[in-house]
């Protein structure tokens, strides 16, 4: 249903004659999406798009049935946690959370509870009260995640929401998300840390030069580049046997070995597969485990749009 989804609807923004994102189309479910590209994909045009800070050039955006056109309907139903430090000056943690929920029109009391909760949740409670410019990269990034889900938004966008955090505060800050993500929230990620985009992504979007360029679960996209080999990782007890029994077939264009394990592209995952039964019942072969050595966002974006897909 429209009022559950968060729709683009053929939409392109422009700065003068600078493209941001063109001609998008996306309906995004509840959940964790993560949004994956590099600097001047349209990242960050998606998400100030979606939160009502710009308007699209042409095209529609819907937010669980509101559109930009309703800001203060927008604003009580979105948080956002942007890339970029932007605090007031001489405000303590605490002040920059309550000052913005006074916003809302909630009572000294609602402030005070709200604030209270929110910054106990990112584990900030005995830094509230100091000044945010004394604050480190990762206690700033903790408490502009702490004034984005202090009103208890229905849809959360965050951009670059791990950087600076140390591996406690990250681990903390990605069960936050997951947890949003089960009760049917939107959690709109983006990140450079690829490998936790793969870990947290219940759904991703991929982006280059302003158009999307895949989207859905990362497996399902992966599975739809056909003309790309896939790689795979066998890990047994005589790989240089079953190299040689593989690689007699015709789908099977390169394979490495390194110590116990055995690296191959094939163009025909599936019949890999099958072959790969065969062999083991006819040889005897102790396979530890086999496993896609591809199946996560880099390689996917790597696939898709050449060698750019290094730099996200």
């Amino acid at each position: 249903m429209p009022d559950s989804l968060i729709t683009f609807g053929n939409v392109s923004r422009f700065y003068g004659e600078v493209l941001g994102i063109n001609k998008v189309s996306l309906a995004i479910p509840p959940g964790i999406t993560s949004l994956v590209g590099p600097n001047g994909s349209g990242k960050t045009t998606l998400m100030n798009l979606m939160t009502g800070l710009i308007r699209p050039t042409q095209g529609e955006i819907c937010v669980l049935g509101v559109t930009p056109d309703h800001p203060e309907k927008l604003c009580r139903i979105v948080g956002y946690c942007a890339q970029f430090d932007a605090f007031p000056k001489g405000l303590s943690g605490r002040q920059f959370v309550y000052s913005y929920l006074r916003l809302y029109g909630y009572t000294d009391a609602e402030c005070e509870s709200r604030t209270a909760a929110a910054i106990e949740r990112v584990n900030m409670t005995a830094a509230a009260n100091r000044p945010v410019a004394a604050y480190s990269k990762g206690m700033r990034q903790r408490i502009k995640l702490a004034q984005a889900m202090a009103h208890d938004p229905q849809v959360i966008v965050l951009d670059e929401p791990l950087n600076g955090l140390d591996p406690m505060a990250r681990a903390e800050t990605i069960a936050l998300f997951q947890e949003w993500g089960v009760k049917g929230r939107h959690v709109i990620v983006s990140s450079h840390i690829l490998h936790e985009v793969d870990r947290i992504s219940d759904q991703v979007i991929l982006l280059s030069q302003g158009y999307v360029v895949a989207e859905g679960q990362i497996q399902g996209v992966r599975s739809e580049v056909k003309e790309q080999p896939m790689q795979i990782v066998v890990r047994c007890d005589r790989p240089n046997e079953l190299a040689a029994r593989l690689f007699q077939q015709g789908h099977i264009v390169e394979a490495k070995i390194a110590a116990d394990a055995l690296l191959l592209r094939t163009t025909d995952a599936d019949r890999f597969y099958l072959l790969l039964n065969r062999v083991i019942l006819d040889s005897g072969l102790i396979v530890e485990s086999v496993a896609p050595a591809d199946d996560d966002v880099n390689a996917v974006y790597q696939y898709l749009i050449g060698a750019e897909g290094a730099t996200v």
